[in-house]
């Protein structure tokens, strides 16, 4: 199965070195590809549009995801699972329905605006609504988990040692949250810079991803400069991989040795600096 699945990612890596514009006789070894990609301005500007696109997306969707999985937790019986069940409808829902819905209502937005001078039409500022709406639902299933692991009366404990409300959850409650969130973030990351067919329905004319770019220049001919593209997406989304797994085990590896958690640490450090209501309220 593994073979299957990264036979293909090996083939395309060792193509993108090949000296031959052919993807199946082998001329020798040779960097001119990633030279002339990096020389392609239409593959540049599509990548500064996608960073930039998934950047801001994956952070207001891991605060907003954050939050609302902290409100969906604080719940109760129905009202929460008809909330989740929301939730999950974009994960199952196929991505052509949510593209062409989502265009149809920035077209009928914006002619509703129109009426009152205002000029909306697709391009960066709906790709970008697009992404957030699509990485929410991520974070939230990300962050639920550690939620039900969470030990809900840490944050009482922290309010008794004279912390505010904010100031137990920064220090108590966000550090236990914190691995769930940074796993949310990394997928969220990994669908907007990975997305095409939402992208493709909702960025209009004028704003192109790097996917798109790919999708066009393979409907032209396959070039070598997309096997160097592709070789350079899949090492960043493996080393964004790497760090984070080394970084969790790294953190359940210092948990075990110490005995305890980061919220252990965080009323750890309250009882120590011994704290009282008002001084913790002016901090």
């Amino acid at each position: 199965m593994f073979l299957f699945l990264y036979a293909p990612i090996f083939v395309l890596i060792a193509f993108s070195f090949n000296d031959s514009k052919s993807n199946a006789v082998w001329g020798g070894f040779t960097l001119d590809w990633y030279v002339e990609l990096f020389q392609n301005r239409t593959v540049l500007e599509a990548l500064q549009t996608t960073l930039l696109v998934s950047v801001l997306a994956t952070l207001i969707a891991t605060v907003a995801g954050t939050a609302a999985a902290i409100g969906f937790f604080n719940l109760r019986g129905r009202t929460r699972s008809v909330c989740l069940a929301v939730n999950n409808i974009p994960l199952t829902n196929a991505d052509i329905i949510t593209g062409v819905s989502m265009m149809l209502l920035f077209v009928f937005t914006g002619q509703v605006l129109s009426q009152w001078g205002i000029d909306f039409r697709l391009g960066f500022p709906t790709l970008l609504i697009a992404h957030i709406t699509f990485d929410i639902p991520y974070v939230i299933l990300s962050v639920m988990p550690k939620l039900r692991q969470l030990d809900p009366n840490l944050a009482e404990a922290a309010q008794d040692l004279g912390a505010t409300s904010f100031y137990a959850f920064r220090r108590v409650v966000l550090p236990e949250l914190m691995p769930g969130i940074v796993s949310g973030m990394l997928i969220a990351f990994t669908m907007s810079i990975d997305d095409f067919l939402i992208s493709y329905f909702t960025a209009g004319s004028q704003t192109s991803t790097l996917s798109m770019v790919v999708y066009s220049m393979v409907r032209r001919r396959v070039s070598p400069e997309i096997n160097a593209l592709s070789t350079l997406m899949f090492l960043v989304v493996l080393a964004m991989l790497i760090i984070i797994n080394l970084r969790q085990g790294g953190a359940l590896r210092q948990t075990r040795k110490n005995g305890g958690g980061p919220a252990a640490e965080g009323l750890l450090s309250l009882e120590n600096e011994d704290l009282d209501p008002s001084s913790v309220q002016e901090r």
